[in-house]
């Protein structure tokens, strides 16, 4: 019996060990070991532009029946825990006006709808940290303790990104973009590039709800466009003036062979049975494959598939070469061979 009552005893230490080491991370995350009573939904990480302003898209969930809509609803921010009770310093904003604003927080959501989006109006280093959002409503409290935000603050602003399709060719219609992350919708970035200047400018949201400053450019491509630097820059309104990021990227552009031209040596008459060289050239991408043609009396015959076409010219006549890839061919002009005593 008391070998019986050891290893139960046993086996139930190992279970509390067991619901301690392997407790969800969502509830072991400051909230004690419980279901949390409110939940939100917000970006986890936010990184934030010295001097400029940052809004916080966020909206919460609680299925405590002590939450009366009749009521009303206040919103509170902590920073750095969740235990206010041993250290109310944490709370540095309460939508009741209970509590000394220092970091100036707009409660620009509707509570009523459940919208806690928040708006800091003047970023500092001081305001980096984990920040926790609880809800009060007559007899209900709650506090989101599973879903920190953490706010990251920088001296430089994040790079625009430049979006450009692949596999690009010549002819082909693409449309080129240039995005920025927008920190707040009301104070986008001022995008300009060294594609036309009244390019289509918009600000758009994004599906978790922060936001993003574009400009985009239809252009038809041409060999012209192959190795073009686009440049596109962002210019972030801060307090007391501006700061810039710049993206560059290089157009990769496929086209069909262009300036196909042959070359002779050497120039002029040749002795009969003398090493003559013909060459050919193009510009292409991607590089082109030669073709030699000699109008013979039969017609055109193909006499080589080499760039450089050497051999001992026996009679004169007229040579050309094709230059072609996959999205077209040139033909050179002719060049003549002229045997000396043929005439």
């Amino acid at each position: 019996m008391k070998v019986y009552q050891s290893l139960t005893e046993n086996m139930l230490t190992v279970n509390m060990l067991l619901s301690v080491f392997f407790l969800p991370g969502a509830l072991a995350n400051n909230c004690g070991g419980q279901t949390p009573a409110l939940n939100i939904t917000t970006r986890k990480y936010m990184e934030a532009l010295i001097g400029s302003c940052l809004q916080i898209p966020c909206t919460y969930e609680t299925e405590d029946p002590r939450y009366d809509s009749s009521k009303t609803i206040y919103g509170v921010w902590m920073k750095g825990g969740v235990n206010f009770g041993s250290n109310p310093s944490i709370v540095i904003f309460n939508s009741s006006g209970s509590v000394n604003n220092k970091y100036s927080l707009n409660m620009t959501g509707n509570l009523k709808e459940k919208n806690c989006t928040t708006l800091f109006p003047d970023i500092q280093t001081s305001h980096e940290g984990k920040y926790y959002f609880r809800v009060e409503k007559g007899d209900y409290r709650g506090t989101a303790c599973a879903d920190p935000l953490h706010i990251t603050v920088k001296d430089s602003p994040q790079s625009p990104s430049i979006n450009v399709p692949s596999d690009l060719k010549e002819h082909q219609s693409v449309t080129v973009t240039c995005s920025a992350f927008t920190p707040c919708p009301h104070s986008p970035p001022q995008l300009t590039w060294n594609l036309q200047q009244d390019s289509l400018r918009q600000t758009e949201k994004n599906t978790d709800g922060t936001f993003t400053t574009k400009i985009q450019e239809s252009i038809t491509l041409s060999d012209t466009h192959d190795g073009y630097n686009i440049r596109c820059s962002a210019r972030y309104p801060v307090i007391g003036g501006n700061k810039t990021a710049e993206t560059e990227v290089t157009l990769s552009v496929s086209y069909a062979p262009r300036n196909t031209s042959a070359s002779i040596s050497p120039s002029g008459l040749v002795s009969a049975g003398s090493w003559v060289e013909l060459s050919c050239s193009s510009r292409a991408k991607p590089p082109p494959r030669f073709t030699w043609f000699w109008n013979s009396k039969d017609g055109a015959t193909n006499v080589s598939v080499e760039q450089v076409y050497s051999f001992n010219a026996t009679e004169g006549g007229e040579y050309y070469c094709v230059a072609s890839n996959d999205l077209g061919n040139q033909t050179s002009s002719v060049v003549q061979i002229n045997i000396e005593g043929n005439y």
